[in-house]
């Protein structure tokens, strides 16, 4: 068995491909990849930050001071075309036009409504489509600016005291008191996508060496040549699996150094002391923890795709069976970063949804030991049992020959 792992292993490491996938990937492509994407992320909430955007106000005598707030925005031109703006409807046309940005409507009794105590309804035309947009805002918040003068100067008139406005406006100021540390609250919002990282990197450590140990054999024509050696079929694929064991925790084990490197990194020179704070208290012993987690979902997924190489025909017929499982594994993540999914004894035995729980907790500190143990060993219990089936696949003559 242990030779045939060597020999395997051995044509593996001489694959450029296969250094590719599992070692370049993860070393450099991927952090790479990141960087660009945090990189292109932050570029477009700068763009969209210093955007200046053109404006039309209707009605803005009506609220002087307002209209002069906006004016003098950095964030705001006035509109100087040649088209008038007068109703709701052309202020839509002229967005969908793209002649401005944004119009605001203001009722012609603005600041009369107050007095006659209503509220004054103020509409805010624009396209709300862009996923980074801080226009709406702004102009709420320059909005609120002069609706809290409006209200001072109310209040005044009516001969209330300026130490009482805060408790008429607020009678009930309701304090949030979080017993969550940073490491939780970050854990809870950081700690989902850790697990949509490392457990198809395990997946993909598996599936590519798979597609060339199985499949691959057939097509060179050297799985008959293994079958003549004197070595049971058992032993045989139990060698093949080790292999993809192997590569499959050596991808991961890479990136996960990799990343922690390159994190290390821009952590020296960017000025992150929240981060730093949050993940100081996560120790050596919470790493060893998920890597064990990790260890028998790669001896699933290792059996897995075994079994559809030895299955396959050819090389591109395993790589065509191999799309499936992927979705299929990506499903369960999904499932685990569903608001208020959390780890119970239920969720403890539902595969891969189990193991991105427990990663999530352990990042947050606040994992339970016992449901750990329970996810290994639900987790072994599934591995076992498909790598038996993957013995008995490789023994069928009518799937070895197809």
């Amino acid at each position: 068995m242990f030779e045939v792992f060597k020999k395997e292993l051995k044509e593996l490491l001489r694959d450029k491909k296969t250094l590719l996938f599992v070692v370049a990937l993860p070393v450099v492509i991927f952090p790479l990849l990141f960087a660009v994407m945090a990189f292109i992320s932050s570029q477009a909430a700068l763009d969209a930050d210093q955007k200046i955007n053109t404006y039309v106000i209707i009605n803005g005598e009506y609220a002087q001071e307002f209209t002069d707030k906006v004016f003098y925005h950095k964030s705001f031109e006035l509109y100087k075309g040649s088209k008038t703006f007068n109703t709701i409807e052309e202020l839509k046309a002229g967005v969908i036009a793209g002649d401005i940005d944004m119009g605001i409507y203001l009722p012609s009794d603005a600041k009369q409504t107050l007095n006659d105590e209503k509220q004054s309804k103020w509409q805010v035309v624009f396209n709300d489509s862009k996923s980074i947009n801080f226009l709406f805002e702004r102009v709420k918040e320059l909005a609120k600016e002069y609706s809290d003068n409006l209200q001072k100067e109310q209040l005044i008139s009516f001969g209330i005291d300026m130490s009482a406005h805060a408790a008429l406006l607020n009678p009930v100021d309701v304090i949030k008191v979080d017993t969550a540390d940073k490491r939780e609250n970050l854990g809870e919002k950081m700690g989902g996508f850790l697990p949509y990282l490392l457990i198809p990197l395990v997946l993909m450590g598996a599936t590519y060496p798979a597609i060339d140990l199985g499949a691959g054999e057939k097509e060179r024509g050297t799985l008959e040549t293994l079958l003549l050696t004197p070595i049971t079929r058992t032993e045989l694929v139990l060698g093949k699996f080790i292999t993809l064991l192997t590569t499959s925790i050596a991808s991961t084990t890479i990136t996960v150094l990799s990343m922690g490197c390159w994190v290390a990194l821009a952590l020296a020179f960017a000025d992150l002391d929240v981060i730093k704070t949050a993940f100081s208290s996560l120790a050596v012993t919470d790493l060893l923890m998920i890597f064990v987690l990790l260890l028998p979902l790669a001896a699933i997924f290792s059996s897995l795709a075994l079994a559809i190489s030895i299955y396959a025909r050819t090389f591109k017929e395993a790589q065509n069976y191999m799309a499936p499982l992927s979705m299929g594994v990506f499903f369960p993540i999904i499932i685990s970063i569903l608001p208020n999914m959390e780890l119970t004894a239920k969720t403890a035995f539902i595969p891969v949804t189990n193991v991105a729980l427990a990663i999530k907790d352990i990042i947050k500190g606040t994992v339970d030991y016992t449901f750990v143990g329970l996810i290994f060993l639900a987790t072994a219990l599934i591995a076992g049992a498909l790598l038996a089936f993957c013995v008995k696949w490789f023994n069928r003559e009518d799937v070895l020959f197809r």
